[in-house]
């Protein structure tokens, strides 16, 4: 059965400098000229973006730890009512591949499971290794993911009873070989300071939440094009880590809070000096899904301007992680705003429409004007 033909019009935002006044959809794909003598056309108006990118999305993953298809079909689900049509998967002990077979789900770049040092992560979530066997576990979640490794770099440390990194910088730079050895690229789990100078040492592609970027760091990370996901939705529960530990670990308390306090201006600083920024809310361990609006209108704290920001969750996300937006030929992966986001970032917490692989869905949105 072919799919309706669609005509997309108003304003087509396809970049940060260019907007159409119209694309057409044609077989589940964009043609930005429209097909001859086709009459089943059907014409949805508003503000027009590439589907949303949650590059920190755990789909599959609860705080309990992996969950069953139906569950995680639910996650998909929420993300794409939200707009959300590509996931980067940060790491998952349930294999998720079965997304990629649903039509009505949304595409999912899988980091395979995380990898972690024993003792020093969540129960249940990553493969626990030592230092001797990283290499080893590094090229077999490469090989099993999308393209993507996820590594833990720093954990709450009994001992000391403070963050402390994971892994010694020469095995994490061999482990970084590995990986793109076999196609793969890496990112880590880093709240604290060390972490971040190591893995920028050992060459790695990208860091989840940097809480504890500093000058130096920024600088490597700018020099090197390390890209960030800060997951700020989620860097709000910090208060509640830190009141947890800070019985046993007040130190950790202290530090958590630390780094919180500062969050707003340390992701400021690394946007001033060219560290690549993009949208990730850290779903499936603490959060709900489909909170990806909230962390766009989270990043203008920082600095960014509105378009910058839907920039992060759309065409510099894409690019960043080889992905098409708005082209000719390309899968009309759109969503359809009643108001212009760049105006209010507000309208894209309530998406008008949901168009995935060409398909219109009816949005879930709080209200229907």
């Amino acid at each position: 059965m072919s799919k309706p033909v669609l005509h997309v019009r108003g304003q087509v935002l396809v970049g940060p400098e260019e907007t159409l006044d119209e694309v057409w959809v044609v077989d589940g794909r964009i043609s930005m000229t429209a097909p001859a003598g086709r009459a089943d056309v059907e014409t949805i108006e508003g503000w027009v973006l590439p589907g949303l990118v949650d590059a920190h999305c755990h789909v599959g993953l609860e705080a309990t730890g992996a969950v069953p298809p139906e569950r995680a079909e639910e996650h998909a689900l929420a993300d794409r009512d939200a707009g959300t049509l590509l996931i980067r998967d940060a790491g998952s002990p349930a294999d998720t591949s079965w997304i990629h077979d649903r039509e009505d789900l949304p595409r999912l770049i899988r980091a395979g499971r995380h990898i972690a040092r024993t003792r020093r992560y969540l129960r249940d979530v990553g493969h626990e290794v030592e230092p001797e066997d990283l290499v080893e576990y590094v090229r077999r979640e490469a090989r099993r993911g999308d393209g993507w490794v996820k590594l833990v770099g720093d954990w709450i440390d009994r001992e000391t009873g403070d963050l402390n990194t994971c892994w010694p910088v020469d095995v994490l730079a061999e482990a970084i070989a590995a990986a793109h050895e076999e196609g793969a690229r890496v990112t880590a789990h880093c709240f604290a300071e060390q972490s971040l100078r190591d893995f920028a040492a050992a060459g790695t592609d990208c860091i989840e939440h940097a809480t504890g970027l500093q000058d130096d760091s920024i600088d490597a990370f700018a020099a090197q094009q390390i890209a960030i996901v800060p997951t700020l939705v989620n860097i709000d529960n910090f208060p509640k880590f830190a009141e947890a530990g800070r019985g046993k670990f007040p130190t950790y308390a202290d530090h958590m809070m630390d780094l919180y306090e500062r969050r707003y201006e340390t992701v400021g600083r690394a946007r001033e000096a060219g560290v690549p920024i993009y949208v990730g809310t850290d779903a499936g361990g603490q959060l709900p899904h489909g909170l990806v609006a909230r962390e766009v209108e989270a990043l203008t704290r920082t600095g960014m301007t509105n378009l910058e920001a839907i920039g992060a969750a759309t065409w510099a996300a894409r690019s960043w992680l080889g992905r098409p937006g708005i082209a000719e030929g390309e899968s009309a992966d759109l969503v359809v705003y009643r108001d212009d986001p760049r105006e209010d970032l507000r309208t894209m917490a309530d998406p008008h429409r949901v168009i995935l692989r060409g398909h219109a869905h009816e949005s879930q949105g709080r209200h229907h004007h």
